[in-house]
C-alpha cells in the first residue's frame, strides 16, 4: 500500500488553473522529486496534500485513507510534517530550538521528551546543547537541521520538503540531501521533495514528477 496516493487533483485560482488533473504516489522509503517552473502550483499542491487549502477535484490518501475532505486533522498533521525553504521563519524566535523540537511532542503526548529530542538532535547531526541554542544563534544548515529533527519527531509517514535546500550553499545542501536520503531509507519515510533544481532531484529522488 502506498503510503500516498494522489489521483486527478485540481485546483485553480479564479480563472487560472494550477494543477489540472495530477496523478502519482509514493511508497514508504521512497523519494519522490517534484519540478518545474516558478509558479507551476509545486508548493500549492503540498500545501492541498499538508490539508492546509482545500482541493477543487480530486482524492488524497494517506496510507490507504482518504483525507481529502477529512475532518480528523490533528491525525493528518501528525502523519505529514513539512520542511520549509526558510528553517529560521519556522520557529519562533523568542524560543530555543529545544522548546520549539518539543512542542509536536508535547501536543502528541509523547513521553521521555528530553532525552528524545537529544537523540534526534544528535540522529540530525547536531549535538545536544543545541536544546538551548535560538534560531538567530545558529548556521542556515544547523537551523534546517534541527527543523527536520522537530519534523521527525513524531515519526510522521510522511515528509513534504518545499524549497528545503534552495536557501542554503552547495556544501550545505549536500549535507541535508544526504541527511534526508538516509532518514527516507532508514526510518521507511516517504519523502516528497520539491524543487527547482534538476540537479539535486537526480541525487535524492527515486523518481520525478515534472509539473
Amino acid at each position: 500500500m502506498a503510503v500516498l496516493e494522489v489521483k486527478h487533483l485540481k485546483k485553480s485560482f479564479g480563472e487560472k488553473v494550477i494543477l489540472n488533473d495530477i496523478n502519482f504516489e509514493i511508497n514508504a522509503g521512497e523519494c519522490l522529486g517534484i519540478v518545474g517552473r516558478s509558479g507551476c502550483g509545486k508548493s500549492t499542491m503540498a500545501k492541498i496534500i499538508a490539508r492546509f487549502i482545500p482541493a477543487d477535484g480530486g482524492e488524497i490518501f494517506l496510507c490507504g485513507q482518504d483525507i481529502t475532505n477529512s475532518k480528523n486533522l490533528k491525525s493528518v498533521y501528525k502523519n505529514i510534517q513539512m520542511i520549509f525553504q526558510l528553517p529560521e521563519d519556522s520557529f519562533d524566535p523568542r524560543r530555543t530550538l529545544g522548546w520549539s523540537i518539543a512542542e509536536p511532542l508535547k501536543n502528541y503526548n509523547f513521553k521521555n521528551i528530553d532525552e528524545r529530542i537529544k537523540n534526534l538532535l544528535i540522529e540530525v547531526g547536531l549535538t545536544p546543547d543545541f536544546v538551548e541554542k535560538y534560531p538567530r544563534e545558529v548556521s542556515g544548515g544547523q537551523c534546517q537541521r534541527a527543523a527536520i529533527a522537530r519534523a521527525i519527531s513524531v515519526s510522521p509517514k510522511l515528509l513534504i520538503c518545499d524549497e528545503a535546500t534552495s536557501a542554503l550553499d552547495v556544501k550545505t545542501q549536500a549535507q541535508i540531501i544526504k541527511l534526508l536520503r538516509r532518514l527516507c531509507t532508514e526510518k521507511k519515510i516517504a519523502v516528497l521533495f520539491i524543487t527547482h533544481d534538476f540537479e539535486i532531484l537526480n541525487e535524492i529522488s527515486d523518481k520525478i514528477l515534472k509539473l
